[in-house]
């Protein structure tokens, strides 16, 4: 199955596309299976670089389709799950961060009011 040529729209709307680098990660594919959708017609690119460091841009909706035909539509449901999980752990860190920044201010403003009723 060939790929339709994107428009140029498709390449410049925010979200639409995404580097090789963040495929592999957010799929859990291979630059070989990156590679191999680029030889197969499926996947279109464009080559992009970014502080002297080439890589490769890619439509995220062929990446998508892509990994549905490669694996199924259980394996991406359950990458999408696992991606949806890491982002609430991330953001779990984040406020357990902010929670002990609070408690250490907290603590020291105690300090103070303890040392000023003194």
């Amino acid at each position: 199955m060939e790929v339709a040529m994107a428009s140029d729209g498709a390449w410049t709307r925010k979200g639409a596309t995404l580097s090789d680098k963040s495929a592999r990660k957010e799929f859990g594919i291979t630059q070989e299976e990156i590679i191999e959708g680029i030889n197969a017609g499926k996947l279109q690119y464009r080559q992009n670089a970014m502080h002297g460091n080439p890589y490769l841009r890619l439509l995220r909706a062929e990446v998508e389709q892509f990994v549905q035909e490669k694996y199924g539509d259980t394996y991406w449901e359950r990458k999408q799950w696992q991606n949806e999980l890491d982002k609430i752990n991330l953001e779990l860190k984040r406020c357990r961060t902010r929670m002990k920044k609070l408690k250490q201010q907290k603590d020291k403003v105690l300090a103070k009011i303890a040392g000023d009723a003194a």
